[in-house]
């Protein structure tokens, strides 16, 4: 094992501070160099252990170097196959193709087509947006509000974050962003009833000759919000969705990136509601721990000439490779389902530490894609009993946890949100330890901001 630099974790961030971009994120939060990485643990360079429920925002379904996973990389690299083909194909390309199709609903998958993109997901974003204004012709996207789709030019222009877009301009014209079903912060003030309002406003838009917006290319949404703060669409509102954009022939995208594999309780989280997209996004854990994104829509949709949509690095071998065993592991062990039993368990405990503490407003998710809100319960609660954000004492949750060895990301709306999202093949013991450390956290620090 060759290492550029030697010394502790101080020793290396200093260094990293030094010469890396402001714009790095994930070191402000978890101040640790990694040394070693295994299934749910990551050992930092000064020999600390750390349970990891960050997960690389998703992308580790099976957690750090899983065996099948190491494997397939270490069969690739012994073929002499090509790591770099652009998009020329190989038996690795096509094994990964048939499986990805395997794991699709049939009646979708038998009308399928998959385009390779670039390594991210916000590429295969932007290439399921150019898509479908190709077919269609149209030009306007829809979006939600607290949706999240990546970090370009593109992309930032259909995600509701504003903070990365607000000094950027001239994004992309014609995003138009509806309201997104959040109960607990419900944008009609109804509450649990909120999504039926927001499916009617959808349509009664759609159908209004003067309601502002030319008849859109497509809709974009999450089945469940991962940036927006692990907020799960109701079931019912979901098929209405696709009920409203199917009845005007509105191709509707789902973005699968961060919920895709597993991760809900189902392959793909869409299936919670019985439908069915016509572009399917997906990127993160698709390439088993490795850069990898793909679409895969209808294909009526397949419209757009040669090269439309090329990127260098969509033909990487290494990540088909670990995606396809990947994705034949998680299906042969009944991980999806696994995921459900298990974070149903965890949102039962979450709840259970809720009735004990006295900020956490909210515990919601589904599978093992968790969120935990962090209210202000000193303040007033709106009409619906929801209390305002804490921002503050999140961040102070998040610090607590750290300190206990405990990665957790905070996101949602305000920045309040404390999100779970371990490898699937977490086990119940490890989740226990997971709520012990947690509680320990959330009540040093509302300790600390007078809270107890």
């Amino acid at each position: 094992m060759v290492e550029s630099t030697v010394g502790g974790n101080e020793a290396i961030l200093s260094m990293q501070e030094k010469r890396e971009s402001n714009a790095r994120s994930y070191p402000r939060k978890f101040p640790l160099a990694i040394k070693r990485a295994e299934g749910v643990h990551v050992t930092d360079m000064d020999g600390k252990q750390y349970m990891d429920c960050l997960a690389g925002a998703g992308t580790l379904a099976l957690g750090h170097n899983h065996m099948v996973v190491r494997e397939a990389i270490e069969n690739v690299m012994q073929s002499y196959l090509p790591l770099h083909t652009l998009d020329i194909t190989t038996p690795v390309k096509e094994a990964f193709i048939d499986e990805v199709f395997a794991s699709l609903p049939q009646s979708f998958a038998e009308k399928a087509k998959i385009h390779f993109c670039g390594p991210t997901g916000a590429d295969a974003v932007e290439a399921a947006l150019k898509l479908v204004k190709t077919a269609t012709g149209d030009r306007a996207i829809l979006s939600f509000q607290g949706g999240y789709h990546g970090s370009t030019h593109g992309t930032m222009s259909v995600s509701g974050t504003i903070g990365p877009k607000k000094n950027v301009h001239a994004l992309v014209p014609d995003a138009h962003f509806l309201p997104y079903p959040y109960e607990y912060r419900c944008p009609f003030g109804m509450g649990k009833e909120g999504h039926r309002i927001s499916s009617t406003y959808i349509e009664n838009l759609l159908d209004n000759p003067e309601g502002g917006i030319v008849k859109p290319a497509g809709i974009i949404v999450e089945v469940v919000q991962g940036e927006g703060g692990s907020v799960p669409a109701p079931i019912e509102w979901l098929k209405e969705l696709r009920r409203i954009t199917k009845e005007r022939d509105i191709p509707l995208i789902i973005d699968e990136v961060q919920t895709g594999i597993g991760r809900t309780g189902k392959m793909f989280a869409f299936e919670h509601a019985g439908i069915e997209p016509d572009v399917l996004v997906l990127s993160k854990a698709i390439g088993g721990s490795l850069p990898l994104s793909v679409v895969v829509y209808d294909r009526s949709l397949d419209q757009w000439e040669p090269g439309t949509h090329i990127g260098t690095f969509r033909g990487n071998q290494m990540a088909m490779a670990a995606g396809q065993a990947a994705l034949r592991f998680i299906n042969e062990k009944h991980l999806p389902e696994y995921a459900l039993e298990m974070g149903t368990y965890l949102i039962e405990q979450l709840k259970s530490i809720q009735e004990r503490v006295s900020s956490i407003g909210d515990v919601r998710g589904r599978g093992l894609m968790i969120g935990v809100e962090i209210i202000n319960p000193m303040k007033q609660p709106n009409g619906i009993g929801s209390y305002p954000a804490y921002t503050d004492l999140a961040k102070k949750i998040q610090q607590e946890c750290f300190s206990r060895g405990l990665i957790l990301e905070v996101g949602g709306r305000f920045d309040t949100v404390i999100r779970l999202l371990p490898p699937l093949i977490i086990s119940k013991e490890q989740i226990d330890e997971v709520l012990q450390r947690f509680s320990e956290a959330i009540t040093s620090a509302e300790a600390q901001f007078g809270l107890r």
